[in-house]
């Protein structure tokens, strides 16, 4: 389990931190990393399970931070610590788990941290089963797997997903792919649309996958890719061996 604490009172992070070792004993911790501000958790490269966010704080506030964690598609769960009730209803729009009122009470803490771990390792086992894409083709429903395809090519009214074993033919624009397909694809040409976790090599113009197929990368999106595949590997995106 790793744990992130974003406060800009340091005597309340390391409060929050002596709560939660001496839960070790029941819920084993593999980090708890501390920082002063929101901007500081956005730049991190850790990806943690649970956050413990404060709401007010120099700089940007905590309901921002969540919401561009969010845009990130970061599911932690979020906890937020304020001490002010009013700003607890903005927490709905982030999918927060919980809110701490400061003064923190050691009681409260332990109830809301065993139900969030237990949230936390739900949203695990969830993660563990692989995305689906469901498509129909000749009058049948086809269910493939995410991770197993590698790009989409488009042809004229149609579009070509190429996977690990073979490629199906569909009609379907490649906006309507892009967005079934989500944050972990990127249209990297207005022909191509390929699965960040297929790459292994890319050049100005060229990204390599998995087998050693190659397509194109337009060029006026090259700075664009780099910056989406840095941030893709930053936040712990798996990779083709």
């Amino acid at each position: 389990m790793k744990i992130a604490i974003c406060d800009d009172e340091k005597v309340l992070c390391e409060q929050l931190k002596n709560f939660i070792r001496r839960r070790e004993m029941d819920y084993p911790v593999e980090a708890i990393d501390s920082y002063g501000a929101g901007e500081e958790l956005l730049a991190a490269a850790g990806q943690y399970d649970i956050i413990f966010l404060d709401i007010q704080m120099a700089g940007l506030n905590g309901i921002d931070t969540a919401k561009l964690l969010r845009k990130r598609k970061n599911e932690a769960v979020l906890i937020f610590v304020t001490g002010v009730k009013d700003y607890v209803f903005d927490a709905f729009d982030v999918s927060a788990f919980h809110y701490l009122l400061k003064p923190i009470q050691e009681e409260k803490f332990t109830a809301v941290f065993e139900r969030a771990v237990m949230e936390a390792e739900k949203k695990k086992r969830m993660d563990k089963r692989p995305e689906q894409l469901f498509i129909r083709r000749r009058n049948q429903s086809v269910r493939l797997d995410k991770a197993q395809i590698l790009y989409v090519e488009s042809r004229q009214r149609k579009v070509v997903i190429h996977t690990l074993r073979d490629a199906l033919e569909i009609y379907a624009t490649m906006s309507h792919m892009e967005k079934e397909l989500g944050a972990q694809f990127y249209r990297c040409h207005r022909g191509y649309l390929v699965n960040l976790s297929q790459i292994t090599g890319y050049t100005g113009d060229t990204i390599t996958l998995c087998g050693g197929e190659a397509i194109y990368l337009a060029k006026d999106k090259y700075n664009e890719f780099v910056k989406v595949y840095m941030r893709y590997l930053r936040d712990g995106g798996t990779v083709c061996v």
